[in-house]
């Protein structure tokens, strides 16, 4: 089944040119999903009932035609079928006269809120979803991102509440606004970047301080966000 909706942007969705940013999309395809995710049976009001939520792994966004302030979009996503550890779901959004403005792929677990252990995915929870076959990026897999042996700038930041989601952890949307931060001035200046990867590895939590660090290689703007010792990995993030 494709489940659409539609969303109004608006101010706190726009950036250089009145045009949408990154990630005014990537809240509108988070939304779109829960929304999905309600009416399955396994949305954020169903935590309390089947103790299992679901747990963002990676996105990858491509932006085609980038709107301007004050259009309504229409989104729409499925799931696809992965495993019975993880699963996918994809997007798209058009503008009002029908033109496709961006794509995206999502990868996603679910875990046992009491156990705090991922869940099999089962035939009942696909079953619910009526999963269709359509991929915006055929034949793509989202493989592990590598972390780059050099860097060229770093930032340190310590998590505060507002940063903190349903489920105790910093909330994904926000690993981008951190990966903004850790860009040279002169890389920033040249956003909208087309071309968002994300890769989460390791919750961050309240009160951590994390360390990003950023590189380029390969036309690729790379900031990876490592805990405060740098042993741990939190996530990469691949602009472009």
């Amino acid at each position: 089944m494709i489940f659409k909706e539609k969303f109004k942007m608006g101010l706190t969705d726009i950036d250089k040119d009145n045009k949408i940013k990154n990630i005014a999309i990537l809240k509108m395809l988070e939304n779109i999903g829960g929304y999905h995710s309600d009416i399955a049976g396994y949305g954020s009001n169903d935590i309390p009932i089947n103790k299992l939520t679901w747990i963002l792994l990676d996105w990858k966004l491509k932006v085609i035609n980038r709107p301007k302030y004050g259009q309504t979009l229409d989104v729409h996503t499925w799931a696809r079928v992965g495993n019975r550890f993880f699963t996918y779901r994809d997007f798209e959004i058009y503008d009002e006269k029908g033109t496709l403005c961006a794509i995206a792929t999502s990868k996603w677990t679910l875990v046992n809120i009491e156990k705090g252990k991922m869940e099999s995915i089962t035939e009942e929870v696909i079953d619910r979803y009526n999963t269709e076959e359509k991929e915006v990026f055929p034949g793509e897999k989202l493989d592990r991102l590598k972390i780059p042996e050099d860097f060229t700038n770093t930032i340190n930041y310590t998590v505060i509440r507002k940063d903190i989601d349903i489920n105790k952890h910093m909330h994904n949307l926000y690993y981008l606004d951190l990966a903004y931060e850790a860009l040279p001035e002169e890389v920033y200046n040249l956003r909208p970047f087309d071309n968002v990867r994300i890769m989460y590895k390791k919750e961050i939590k309240l009160g951590d301080t994390v360390v990003c660090k950023y590189t380029k290689k390969e036309n690729k703007h790379i900031v990876v966000i490592l805990n405060e010792d740098e042993k741990q990995l939190h996530s990469i993030i691949e602009l472009e």
